[in-house]
């Protein structure tokens, strides 16, 4: 149920260290302008969908359902947030909810970071310097919390359009991330998503700080994440919950954790998905967990192949892939409680 595609003997050790134990669940949402552009995400089949994919997928992983906003249309699909619920509410893990900056008030409780929705990141002004120092501060402070609550952390998001600005954030970084990110369509919109980055690059001195890199074209949920993921790795294990977003919030905090000289445990951290991204034939995740280095890629092998929905068997075909910490859900669910395929696949279907 879960394959190593990078860094083996790494993530080996961590799974022989964290199996059989319970860890906590945080969902860290955000928002960018960037995911307003037109045909850049499929989370969310229209812009106006997509001011809503947060709040709506929030909702229904703290409470199973939408009484307020129901889970946005798709291209195709359903949203990834049943595979995340299914595994919470039946192995009871501790479930966090944040709010790193939304353009629109959640309809649940959730546990603000003093943040802001970010611009679209093709401005290079994507979020003033002080609100993503207030935001890294925070995530320092929750990720000590958040590590004192299970055996390890499993740190998710919910960010429409944030491949995009990890796309951003990774190239500013220096690293090749280009031709190599995913995308909730089908097919990667490499060309799209590229276009964007280099509008907002352009606007980037350099040399520029991570802070100054995460101001110009990122967005609140990664600043946050690379603050809590340090933290947290200091005490326990982190499971990064995504792939092209956590691969980014990875080389941000080692590139932060240089530039303040701050103490983390990188060895502590792994970067978990589902197979549909790390096999995407239209991204290259491997090759860009290769680039990133050091950090172990691991995916869940839960398939939909067999679901009587054709909304989950949309997966096989590319669409969704990832989201809301699914793929880290299922490799927690096999982790902690020894799931099969089977019982997952009828857990999250009982939710759809």
């Amino acid at each position: 149920m879960i394959k190593t595609y990078t860094q083996r003997k790494k993530a080996k050790a961590w799974l022989k260290n964290y199996r059989g134990k319970r860890p906590v669940f945080a969902c860290v949402l955000g928002f960018t302008e960037t995911g307003l552009i037109p045909n850049i995400s499929a989370a969310g089949a229209t812009p106006e969908d997509r001011k809503y994919t947060a709040i709506a997928d929030a909702e229904f992983l703290a409470t199973g359902s939408n009484i307020n906003f129901p889970l946005p249309p798709l291209v195709a699909g359903a949203s990834p947030v049943l595979i995340s619920r299914a595994v919470v509410a039946a192995q009871e893990l501790p479930l966090f909810i944040f709010d790193a900056g939304l353009a629109i008030a959640p309809t649940i409780q959730t546990i603000p970071l003093s943040g802001l929705p970010a611009k679209c990141l093709s401005t290079g002004k994507a979020l003033p310097i002080e609100t993503v120092l207030q935001l890294f501060v925070q995530g320092l402070v929750w990720g000590e919390k958040l590590a004192q609550s299970g055996a390890y952390v499993i740190l998710s998001e919910c960010v429409v359009g944030g491949t995009t600005t990890a796309l951003a954030v990774l190239t500013a970084l220096g690293l090749a991330a280009k031709d190599r990110v995913n995308s909730s369509h089908s097919t990667c919109n490499h060309a799209q998503k590229w276009e964007i980055v280099q509008a907002g690059l352009q606007h980037l001195e350099q040399p520029a700080t991570p802070f100054e890199i995460v101001a110009a074209v990122g967005d609140p949920m990664q600043i946050a994440v690379a603050g809590m993921a340090i933290a947290a790795s200091r005490h326990v294990g982190v499971l990064l919950a995504g792939g092209t977003q956590m691969l980014a919030v990875y080389a941000l905090a080692r590139a932060i954790s240089v530039h303040q000289n701050l103490t983390w445990n990188p060895h502590a951290i792994i970067v978990g998905t589902t197979r549909w991204v790390a096999e995407d034939p239209t991204g290259k995740t491997v090759d860009l967990a290769l680039a990133v280095q050091d950090v172990p890629l691991l995916a869940t092998q839960l398939s939909f192949a067999k679901s009587k929905f054709p909304q989950l068997r949309a997966y096989e075909q590319g669409f969704v892939k990832e989201g809301v910490g699914a793929g880290a859900a299922a490799i927690s669910a096999h982790l902690y409680q020894n799931w099969t395929q089977e019982k997952l696949l009828s857990a999250i279907e009982s939710q759809l």
